[in-house]
This record gives C-alpha cells, structure tokens and sequence, in this order.
C-alpha cells in the first residue's frame, strides 16, 4: 500500500483554531487586505484561501490571514514567539514581551494590566511592543479599567500579531527563507491547537513556555 501523500487543499483542512466564516469575512472585520489577487470566491473559507495562496508563494498574505484568524489569545502567543526570535542569544526579555508572555499563560486584569503599562511605556527600541499592544487589545478594548470603555481599533490584535511576524521574518536578511517557513509552521500549529513552540534557536520559545501539542493553557490556568 502506499501512504497518500498531503496536497495544498487538505494540508489546511485541521485548523480547529480558525473561523468557519469566509476568510474574506474574516480579513474584512481586520481591515486587512491582502496584496495577492485571489481565484477563490468571497464564499472561501480560510483553508481554502490558505492554500490558494501558497500555491501562488504568496507567504506574507498567508500570514497576514492567519494573524486575523486566529483567537486574540493565539494570536498574542504567535507575537509572542515571533518576538523572542529577534532576539540576540542571552539578551534580556523586554518588557512588552514578558508582560505579553505573562498574559497568554494566566489571562486576567492584573496581567492585562501589566500588558497595557508595558506598552504605554514601551520604548522606541523595543520591537516587542506590539505583544504587549495584541495582549493589551485582547479583549476588544483599549485596555482594562477606564480604557474598558473604549473599543480597540478593528482588527487590532490581528495587526499587531501580523506586524510581529513582519519584524521577525526580515529581522536578520540573510534568514528571511527559514524563518518565513518557521513563522507559518508556527501559526498553523497554533491554529490546530499545537503550542507553536517549533524552534530554530534557542530563543524561539520561553523557558516557562507551554508544552508542545498542548496550546495556550486554560485561562486562569499555567502550564508548568
């Protein structure tokens, strides 16, 4: 017998993670707009655009689509491990990408709290502020407290994980192919409900990051 090999239309067809709606309803409630002229009806779903976009080596469409499909919390995680990878071995850990880090494992005011602060005092150096502004936009408002009362831009969450994902695939020019494969490979765990946690260094993931295959922990829950 032989093993039948995977093709572009089934490769994304397990993305638990990702709306049933049409990726162009999807892309619409973002403000996101792809750059690559699309075959597939308005009807597609986000598989099929997927794979119509691969096909066609449109890597960058393809991750802006995921950045806007996934849940705000997966989302946030993908920036968060895109981030680390900008980083230089054995440097410390900004502090717009810990106070992310912190929300993904136990989401709640106190971190969400701290999400925000990082990113009101973020420094112009640090790449990393668009974890915190994802975590901070979360859950649909500016932040908690009195910026509860104001919504967060559309497709927030989804501009700042898809912005990360850009800094880090062109963050060292000689690695833009790796990484390009890296970052997808990433978003699509996610999108199972994998961790994401695929590394190509050692700063990929943090030390108190989730177990592999087993996707952001529980709110109110962290995994050791």
């Amino acid at each position: 017998m032989t093993t039948p090999q995977m093709t572009s239309s089934n490769r994304f067809s397990d993305l638990t993670k990702v709306p049933a709606a049409p990726a162009a309803k999807v892309l619409a409630r973002g403000n996101a707009v792809l750059q690559t002229p699309l075959d597939a009806p308005a009807s597609a779903s986000v598989a099929d655009v997927l794979a119509e976009l691969e096909g066609k080596g449109a890597l960058i469409d393809m991750l802006q689509v995921l950045a806007h499909s996934l849940p705000p919390r997966e989302a946030t995680w993908w920036a968060c491990l895109s981030a680390r990878d900008t980083l230089a071995e054995g440097a410390p850990v900004p502090p717009a990408l810990k106070a992310a880090e912190a929300w993904v494992f136990q989401p709640g005011v106190k971190t969400r709290t701290g999400a925000r602060e990082a990113l009101d005092t973020a420094t112009n150096e640090d790449e990393t502020v668009l974890c915190a502004m994802a975590a901070s936009f979360a859950d649909g408002t500016l932040g908690p407290g009195e910026l509860e009362d104001y919504d967060a831009p559309a497709g927030a969450v989804g501009a700042a994980a898809f912005g990360m994902a850009l800094t880090a695939l062109f963050h060292d020019e000689d690695k833009v192919e790796e990484e390009g494969k890296l970052l997808l490979a990433r978003a699509l765990d996610i999108a199972r409900g994998g961790s994401g946690t695929l590394s190509s260094g050692s700063n990929a993931a943090p030390a108190n990051g989730l177990a592999a295959g087993s996707g952001p922990a529980p709110k109110g829950e962290q995994t050791p």
